[in-house]
Parts: structure tokens; C-alpha cells; sequence
């Protein structure tokens, strides 16, 4: 069974002309950066007595408690050390013979790090820092470090990632949902999609193959031409053979 569905995913790679890769927390895995909805993950952890992961890094906890946030982020959402895994490589490494566009919920800069350069990051990235006052952009070299990092001119300093309680770029949106929209094939990887609004985004795919490749099972299964479920690891030595 795998080995047939490897076949066809090469087959489905070789043929397309358009290909959207759909990525999650799972393709970083491999890279030292946890799955936060794993078991191990920060969804799962009792961090405070009576505060949630998912409060902790909301917008309005953010304003209201930058230095409990930010010794949360640092310590749980941010790996400065992560290098991109072969999955990674391997998008960047299709990119250069394949039209490829990577739309990715991760905040980790890794597909850039491998040398994908047509990457939407729906959800921000810890890269990208800037003053909620002046706008000013700060790396994250600059602010690491800082118990509340804050600006030259005094203002915060916020990440420049999706908190919870805000909205998706609406730019981001449509460059993505115009990619998938156009795509022959779509291959999603290492996500569960149970995060919306961009889980939803896969209704849009109206191409020849839509392919999944997570660990687990997804609400999508059903609904995808290609199904693997299989660490990515060993999927892209496969796909490399």
C-alpha cells in the first residue's frame, strides 16, 4: 500500500505544472520544533494554574501580560537554533524545476531557510518583529533575550505572527486561495487541519490530485486522491529514490 501510493505521488509531482504545497507544525517536527498539538505539545501542558496555552498567546493577554507572553513565546514558540529537515529541502529543491507555491501555518521560516522563495506564511513569523507604536521592524536577534522587548521610542515590540482573537493578512488570504484555486495538484503536509480559517482553505482545490501526507488520520482523508500516513522523513527518501 505504501509503496503504491509513493508511486502515484511521484507520478502526480512529475505531471503537474502547478503544485501548492499546504504545510503545518508536522513538517517541522523533524527539525527539533514540537507538534503544539501533540501530546508532548503546549496545548496539553498546564503552564499556569488558570490560564491556557491558547489564552496565553491571544492578543489581549499579549497587551495585557507582555512578560508572562513573552517568557511563554520564548520558551515554547520560538527554536533559533532549528535548521530546515529534508522536507523542507526537498519543496525548495522542486521549486527550481516545478512552478511551486509553498502556503505554510508554520512561524518558523524554515521553507525560506531551505530556499523555497514563493512562501505565504498564513500565520506570521517569529522572524519579524515590530513596535506596535512606530512600526519600527525588529529581527528576532534583535529582541531575544529582552524580558519585554521594547522599542527605541518606547513602544512594544509584538511578533509578527497571528495571535489568537486576529485576523488572517487578507492579501495573504487571497495570493492563497488564488494558488490553490489555479494548482493541479495540492499536497498537504504534516497538519491534522483543525485550524480555521486556514484548514478550510483545501475546498478551494479544484485540480487533478490532492494529496495528504500527515501521521494521523484528517477529516480530509476521504476527500484526497493520495493518502500516506507515514513520519515525512521516510516519505521524501522515498520520493528521492
Amino acid at each position: 500500500m505504501f509503496e503504491t501510493e509513493i508511486k502515484k505521488l511521484k507520478e502526480a509531482i512529475n505531471n503537474a505544472n502547478k503544485i501548492v504545497v499546504f504545510s503545518g507544525a508536522g513538517l517541522s517536527t523533524n527539525s527539533g520544533i514540537p507538534d503544539f498539538r501533540s501530546a508532548n505539545g503546549i496545548y496539553n501542558e498546564k503552564v499556569q494554574a488558570n490560564v491556557t496555552p491558547e489564552e496565553i498567546i491571544s492578543h489581549s493577554f499579549f497587551v495585557k501580560y507582555p512578560d508572562d507572553f513573552y517568557k511563554f513565546y520564548f520558551d515554547k514558540m520560538v527554536y533559533p537554533n532549528a535548521k530546515p529537515n529534508s522536507a523542507h529541502l526537498y519543496f525548495a529543491e522542486l521549486e527550481k524545476t516545478k512552478n511551486v507555491t509553498v502556503i505554510t501555518q508554520n512561524i518558523d521560516d524554515l521553507h525560506q531557510q531551505a530556499g523555497s522563495k514563493n512562501v505565504i506564511e498564513l500565520h506570521g513569523s517569529v522572524m519579524r518583529n515590530y513596535c506596535m507604536k512606530c512600526h519600527k521592524f525588529y529581527s528576532l536577534k534583535d529582541i531575544l533575550g529582552q524580558k519585554i522587548p521594547k522599542c527605541s521610542c518606547g513602544g512594544l515590540i509584538k511578533p509578527d505572527v497571528v495571535l489568537y482573537e486576529e485576523s488572517l493578512n487578507e492579501n495573504d488570504i487571497t495570493r492563497a486561495l488564488n494558488a490553490i484555486q489555479e494548482a493541479d495538484l495540492m499536497i498537504i503536509v504534516g497538519t491534522s487541519l483543525v485550524v480555521y480559517p486556514a484548514a478550510g482553505f483545501v475546498r478551494y482545490f479544484r485540480g487533478k490530485n490532492l494529496v495528504l501526507l500527515n501521521k494521523s488520520s484528517t477529516s480530509y482523508d476521504n476527500n484526497a486522491d493520495i493518502v500516506i500516513h507515514e513520519d515525512i522523513k521516510l516519505i521524501i527518501e522515498e520520493l528521492k529514490k
